[in-house]
Protein backbone atom coordinates (compact mmCIF):
# COMPACT_ATOMS: atom_id res chain seq x y z
CA UNK A 1 0.00 0.00 0.00
CA UNK A 2 1.23 3.45 -0.81
CA UNK A 3 1.59 5.55 2.47
CA UNK A 4 -0.67 8.37 1.21
CA UNK A 5 -3.51 6.23 1.28
CA UNK A 6 -3.04 4.81 5.23
CA UNK A 7 -4.95 7.78 6.04
CA UNK A 8 -7.68 7.45 3.43
CA UNK A 9 -8.68 4.00 4.81
CA UNK A 10 -8.97 5.31 8.25
CA UNK A 11 -11.01 8.15 7.25
CA UNK A 12 -13.16 5.56 4.94
CA UNK A 13 -14.07 4.04 8.25
CA UNK A 14 -15.29 7.24 10.31
CA UNK A 15 -16.99 8.96 7.05
CA UNK A 16 -18.93 5.99 6.21
CA UNK A 17 -18.67 3.16 8.65
CA UNK A 18 -21.85 4.20 10.34
CA UNK A 19 -23.99 4.04 7.29
CA UNK A 20 -26.08 0.51 6.70
CA UNK A 21 -24.72 -1.80 4.25
CA UNK A 22 -27.34 -4.54 3.62
CA UNK A 23 -25.90 -8.11 3.05
CA UNK A 24 -27.71 -10.04 -0.20
CA UNK A 25 -27.32 -6.91 -2.12
CA UNK A 26 -25.27 -5.82 -5.03
CA UNK A 27 -22.88 -2.54 -4.87
CA UNK A 28 -21.59 -0.62 -8.05
CA UNK A 29 -18.91 0.84 -7.11
CA UNK A 30 -17.15 3.78 -9.57
CA UNK A 31 -13.40 3.30 -9.53
CA UNK A 32 -10.79 6.16 -10.47
CA UNK A 33 -10.34 6.67 -14.49
CA UNK A 34 -6.54 7.50 -14.28
CA UNK A 35 -5.37 9.01 -10.72
CA UNK A 36 -6.00 7.01 -7.98
CA UNK A 37 -6.84 9.03 -5.36
CA UNK A 38 -10.61 9.73 -7.93
CA UNK A 39 -12.12 7.16 -5.25
CA UNK A 40 -14.55 8.04 -2.51
CA UNK A 41 -14.28 7.13 1.15
CA UNK A 42 -18.00 5.05 0.71
CA UNK A 43 -16.10 2.84 -2.02
CA UNK A 44 -13.16 2.18 0.06
CA UNK A 45 -15.12 1.77 2.89
CA UNK A 46 -17.25 -0.98 0.43
CA UNK A 47 -14.76 -2.79 -1.22
CA UNK A 48 -13.13 -3.50 2.63
CA UNK A 49 -16.59 -5.05 3.63
CA UNK A 50 -17.46 -6.82 0.60
CA UNK A 51 -17.69 -10.41 0.33
CA UNK A 52 -17.19 -11.26 -2.87
CA UNK A 53 -15.89 -8.80 -5.45
CA UNK A 54 -16.74 -8.87 -9.00
CA UNK A 55 -14.00 -7.30 -11.85
CA UNK A 56 -13.77 -6.81 -15.26
CA UNK A 57 -10.25 -8.02 -15.00
CA UNK A 58 -9.46 -9.49 -11.43
CA UNK A 59 -5.89 -8.50 -12.36
CA UNK A 60 -6.24 -4.75 -12.43
CA UNK A 61 -8.69 -4.94 -9.51
CA UNK A 62 -6.18 -6.68 -7.52
CA UNK A 63 -3.58 -4.35 -8.54
CA UNK A 64 -5.93 -1.24 -7.87
CA UNK A 65 -7.39 -3.21 -4.12
CA UNK A 66 -3.42 -3.44 -3.11
CA UNK A 67 -2.50 0.21 -3.89
CA UNK A 68 -4.93 1.15 -1.24
CA UNK A 69 -3.90 -1.35 0.99
CA UNK A 70 -6.70 -3.65 0.79
CA UNK A 71 -6.53 -6.86 0.69
CA UNK A 72 -8.94 -9.84 -1.30
CA UNK A 73 -8.10 -13.46 -1.42
CA UNK A 74 -8.52 -15.04 -5.01
CA UNK A 75 -11.66 -17.08 -3.90
CA UNK A 76 -13.27 -13.21 -3.57
CA UNK A 77 -11.96 -12.45 -6.90
CA UNK A 78 -15.11 -13.42 -9.86
CA UNK A 79 -14.03 -12.28 -13.23
CA UNK A 80 -17.53 -10.57 -14.95
CA UNK A 81 -16.87 -9.42 -17.82
CA UNK A 82 -18.16 -8.68 -21.52
CA UNK A 83 -17.67 -11.75 -23.21
CA UNK A 84 -19.02 -13.97 -19.60
CA UNK A 85 -21.28 -11.25 -17.89
CA UNK A 86 -24.39 -13.35 -18.24
CA UNK A 87 -23.14 -16.96 -17.13
CA UNK A 88 -20.97 -14.93 -14.28
CA UNK A 89 -24.26 -12.85 -13.29
CA UNK A 90 -25.56 -16.57 -12.24
CA UNK A 91 -22.34 -17.09 -9.49
CA UNK A 92 -22.78 -13.56 -8.59
CA UNK A 93 -26.85 -14.24 -7.63
CA UNK A 94 -25.61 -17.31 -5.83
CA UNK A 95 -23.52 -15.89 -3.49
CA UNK A 96 -26.52 -12.94 -3.22
CA UNK A 97 -28.52 -15.27 -2.12
CA UNK A 98 -26.22 -17.03 0.82
CA UNK A 99 -26.73 -13.15 1.92
CA UNK A 100 -23.04 -12.16 1.01
CA UNK A 101 -22.00 -7.99 -0.24
CA UNK A 102 -20.90 -8.40 -3.77
CA UNK A 103 -19.36 -5.28 -5.02
CA UNK A 104 -19.05 -5.27 -8.91
CA UNK A 105 -16.00 -2.88 -10.66
CA UNK A 106 -15.10 -2.26 -13.82
CA UNK A 107 -11.39 -1.39 -14.70
CA UNK A 108 -12.13 2.35 -14.47
CA UNK A 109 -15.17 4.86 -14.24
CA UNK A 110 -18.70 4.00 -13.88
CA UNK A 111 -19.66 0.47 -14.90
CA UNK A 112 -22.65 -0.16 -16.86
CA UNK A 113 -22.11 3.13 -18.65
CA UNK A 114 -19.69 2.09 -21.11
CA UNK A 115 -18.32 -0.60 -19.21
CA UNK A 116 -20.20 -4.18 -18.63
CA UNK A 117 -22.65 -4.38 -15.71
CA UNK A 118 -26.00 -3.46 -16.93
CA UNK A 119 -26.53 -7.19 -17.47
CA UNK A 120 -25.49 -8.22 -13.82
CA UNK A 121 -27.76 -5.23 -12.82
CA UNK A 122 -30.84 -5.96 -14.34
CA UNK A 123 -30.36 -10.09 -13.51
CA UNK A 124 -29.93 -8.72 -9.96
CA UNK A 125 -32.99 -6.21 -9.71
CA UNK A 126 -35.12 -9.08 -11.69
CA UNK A 127 -33.97 -11.45 -9.14
CA UNK A 128 -35.43 -9.19 -6.28
CA UNK A 129 -31.13 -7.85 -4.98
CA UNK A 130 -31.03 -4.77 -3.93
CA UNK A 131 -28.35 -2.56 -6.28
CA UNK A 132 -26.74 0.09 -4.72
CA UNK A 133 -24.66 2.80 -6.66
CA UNK A 134 -21.50 4.16 -5.56
CA UNK A 135 -21.22 7.67 -7.35
CA UNK A 136 -17.54 8.41 -8.56
CA UNK A 137 -15.20 8.66 -11.57
CA UNK A 138 -16.57 8.97 -14.73
CA UNK A 139 -14.77 10.30 -18.49
CA UNK A 140 -18.57 11.42 -19.46
CA UNK A 141 -19.41 13.78 -16.93
CA UNK A 142 -15.51 14.80 -16.45
CA UNK A 143 -15.07 15.74 -20.27
CA UNK A 144 -18.80 17.23 -20.26
CA UNK A 145 -17.92 19.63 -16.86
CA UNK A 146 -15.45 21.11 -19.00
CA UNK A 147 -15.84 21.44 -22.54
CA UNK A 148 -17.82 24.83 -22.26
CA UNK A 149 -20.93 23.00 -24.53
CA UNK A 150 -23.53 25.32 -24.44
CA UNK A 151 -26.37 24.84 -25.74
CA UNK A 152 -27.86 28.06 -28.50
CA UNK A 153 -31.10 29.76 -27.34
CA UNK A 154 -33.90 27.58 -28.46
CA UNK A 155 -32.09 24.39 -28.52
CA UNK A 156 -32.79 21.62 -25.93
CA UNK A 157 -29.98 21.10 -23.72
CA UNK A 158 -29.01 17.95 -22.28
CA UNK A 159 -26.65 15.59 -24.18
CA UNK A 160 -26.78 12.14 -26.04
CA UNK A 161 -24.21 9.62 -25.09
CA UNK A 162 -23.40 7.63 -28.41
CA UNK A 163 -20.52 5.44 -26.93
CA UNK A 164 -18.07 4.35 -29.66
CA UNK A 165 -18.88 4.21 -33.47
CA UNK A 166 -18.97 1.31 -35.52
CA UNK A 167 -15.49 -0.02 -36.31
CA UNK A 168 -15.95 -0.36 -40.08
CA UNK A 169 -15.25 2.85 -41.88
CA UNK A 170 -18.39 2.62 -43.69
CA UNK A 171 -20.69 1.64 -40.60
CA UNK A 172 -18.86 4.99 -39.27
CA UNK A 173 -19.24 7.43 -41.77
CA UNK A 174 -23.63 6.44 -41.12
CA UNK A 175 -23.23 6.87 -37.82
CA UNK A 176 -21.81 10.08 -38.01
CA UNK A 177 -24.11 11.21 -41.28
CA UNK A 178 -26.73 10.05 -38.18
CA UNK A 179 -25.42 12.32 -35.34
CA UNK A 180 -25.33 15.31 -37.70
CA UNK A 181 -28.65 16.03 -37.42
CA UNK A 182 -28.56 15.48 -33.87
CA UNK A 183 -28.65 19.24 -32.41
CA UNK A 184 -28.16 18.33 -28.87
CA UNK A 185 -24.20 17.61 -27.41
CA UNK A 186 -22.98 14.02 -28.52
CA UNK A 187 -20.98 12.14 -26.20
CA UNK A 188 -18.25 9.65 -28.00
CA UNK A 189 -15.85 7.47 -26.88
CA UNK A 190 -12.64 6.80 -28.75
CA UNK A 191 -9.55 4.42 -28.24
CA UNK A 192 -5.73 5.50 -29.41
CA UNK A 193 -5.40 3.49 -31.95
CA UNK A 194 -8.95 4.54 -34.00
CA UNK A 195 -8.91 8.12 -32.82
CA UNK A 196 -7.28 8.87 -36.17
CA UNK A 197 -9.87 7.48 -37.98
CA UNK A 198 -12.83 8.71 -36.23
CA UNK A 199 -11.19 12.61 -36.91
CA UNK A 200 -11.53 12.27 -40.21
CA UNK A 201 -14.97 10.92 -40.13
CA UNK A 202 -16.28 13.62 -38.01
CA UNK A 203 -15.15 16.08 -41.07
CA UNK A 204 -17.71 16.17 -42.66
CA UNK A 205 -19.31 17.82 -39.74
CA UNK A 206 -16.85 21.48 -40.71
CA UNK A 207 -17.08 24.34 -38.44
CA UNK A 208 -19.11 22.28 -35.57
CA UNK A 209 -16.97 22.67 -32.55
CA UNK A 210 -15.55 19.36 -31.23
CA UNK A 211 -13.83 18.78 -27.31
CA UNK A 212 -11.10 16.37 -27.38
CA UNK A 213 -10.48 15.10 -23.83
CA UNK A 214 -7.97 12.92 -23.60
CA UNK A 215 -5.89 11.12 -20.52
CA UNK A 216 -8.08 12.67 -18.24
CA UNK A 217 -7.26 13.31 -14.16
CA UNK A 218 -3.67 11.64 -15.50
CA UNK A 219 -0.38 13.12 -15.99
CA UNK A 220 -0.37 13.79 -19.82
CA UNK A 221 -4.45 15.10 -19.70
CA UNK A 222 -5.03 17.22 -22.17
CA UNK A 223 -8.27 18.82 -23.44
CA UNK A 224 -8.91 21.26 -26.61
CA UNK A 225 -11.94 22.19 -28.51
CA UNK A 226 -11.59 22.65 -32.52
CA UNK A 227 -13.65 22.90 -35.62
CA UNK A 228 -14.84 19.13 -36.87
CA UNK A 229 -12.74 20.20 -39.87
CA UNK A 230 -9.42 20.58 -37.90
CA UNK A 231 -9.59 17.79 -35.66
CA UNK A 232 -7.03 15.78 -38.07
CA UNK A 233 -4.89 18.46 -38.53
CA UNK A 234 -4.31 19.15 -34.80
CA UNK A 235 -4.11 15.15 -34.12
CA UNK A 236 -1.41 15.07 -36.91
CA UNK A 237 0.85 18.17 -35.42
CA UNK A 238 2.13 16.13 -32.16
CA UNK A 239 2.51 12.24 -32.51
CA UNK A 240 1.58 12.37 -28.52
CA UNK A 241 -1.72 13.60 -28.98
CA UNK A 242 -2.84 10.13 -30.34
CA UNK A 243 -2.14 8.46 -26.95
CA UNK A 244 -4.51 7.41 -24.43
CA UNK A 245 -8.37 7.17 -23.78
CA UNK A 246 -10.11 9.91 -25.43
CA UNK A 247 -13.80 11.62 -24.33
CA UNK A 248 -15.00 13.22 -28.01
CA UNK A 249 -18.05 16.35 -27.60
CA UNK A 250 -19.53 17.26 -30.61
CA UNK A 251 -21.05 20.62 -29.14
CA UNK A 252 -24.58 21.22 -29.81
CA UNK A 253 -25.54 23.63 -32.26
CA UNK A 254 -28.83 25.28 -33.07
CA UNK A 255 -31.82 23.04 -34.65
CA UNK A 256 -31.84 23.65 -38.63
CA UNK A 257 -35.33 24.46 -40.40
CA UNK A 258 -36.44 21.39 -41.93
CA UNK A 259 -35.71 22.52 -45.51
CA UNK A 260 -31.94 23.57 -44.27
CA UNK A 261 -31.95 20.16 -42.11
CA UNK A 262 -32.39 18.55 -45.36
CA UNK A 263 -29.69 20.40 -47.79
CA UNK A 264 -27.43 19.40 -44.73
CA UNK A 265 -27.86 15.80 -44.54
CA UNK A 266 -27.97 15.91 -48.57
CA UNK A 267 -24.78 17.51 -48.51
CA UNK A 268 -22.93 14.87 -46.39
CA UNK A 269 -25.03 11.76 -48.33
CA UNK A 270 -23.95 12.92 -51.54
CA UNK A 271 -20.60 12.47 -52.28
CA UNK A 272 -20.56 8.95 -50.55
CA UNK A 273 -23.76 7.56 -52.45
CA UNK A 274 -25.18 7.59 -56.29
CA UNK A 275 -27.24 10.78 -56.25
CA UNK A 276 -31.13 9.27 -55.99
CA UNK A 277 -29.87 7.04 -52.94
CA UNK A 278 -28.67 10.33 -51.17
CA UNK A 279 -31.93 12.55 -52.15
CA UNK A 280 -34.03 9.65 -50.77
CA UNK A 281 -32.29 8.93 -47.20
CA UNK A 282 -31.70 13.09 -46.91
CA UNK A 283 -35.73 13.17 -47.52
CA UNK A 284 -35.93 10.24 -45.29
CA UNK A 285 -34.01 11.04 -42.63
CA UNK A 286 -34.89 15.41 -42.48
CA UNK A 287 -38.56 15.19 -43.87
CA UNK A 288 -38.21 17.22 -46.13
CA UNK A 289 -40.07 17.33 -49.87
CA UNK A 290 -37.75 14.59 -52.07
CA UNK A 291 -38.70 17.06 -55.62
CA UNK A 292 -36.85 19.67 -53.75
CA UNK A 293 -33.65 17.90 -52.71
CA UNK A 294 -33.40 15.91 -55.57
CA UNK A 295 -33.37 19.83 -57.70
CA UNK A 296 -30.63 20.79 -55.14
CA UNK A 297 -28.55 17.27 -55.88
CA UNK A 298 -28.84 18.10 -59.43
CA UNK A 299 -27.16 22.19 -58.61
CA UNK A 300 -24.70 20.68 -56.63
CA UNK A 301 -23.49 18.24 -58.87
CA UNK A 302 -23.79 20.49 -61.92
CA UNK A 303 -21.49 23.04 -59.35
CA UNK A 304 -18.76 20.52 -58.92
CA UNK A 305 -18.70 19.42 -62.48
CA UNK A 306 -17.97 23.15 -62.99
CA UNK A 307 -15.25 23.51 -60.25
CA UNK A 308 -13.74 19.82 -59.88
CA UNK A 309 -11.59 19.87 -56.80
Amino acid sequence: MSASFASALSAARDAAAAQHYPQGALYVVATPIGNLADITLRALHVLQLADTLACEDTRHSQSLLRAYGIDKTSAQMLALHQHNEQEAAQTVLARLQAGQRVAYLSDAGTPGVSDPGARLVAAARAAGFRAMPLPGASSVTAALSVAGAVAPAGTDSGFVFAGFLPVKSAERATSVQDLATEPRCIVLLEAPHRIADLAQALAVLGQRPVTLAREISKQFEEITTQPAAHLSAWLQADTQRSRGEFVVLLHPVAAPEEADQGQRVLELLLPELPLKTAVRLAAQISGAPRNALYERALALRQSDTKNPA
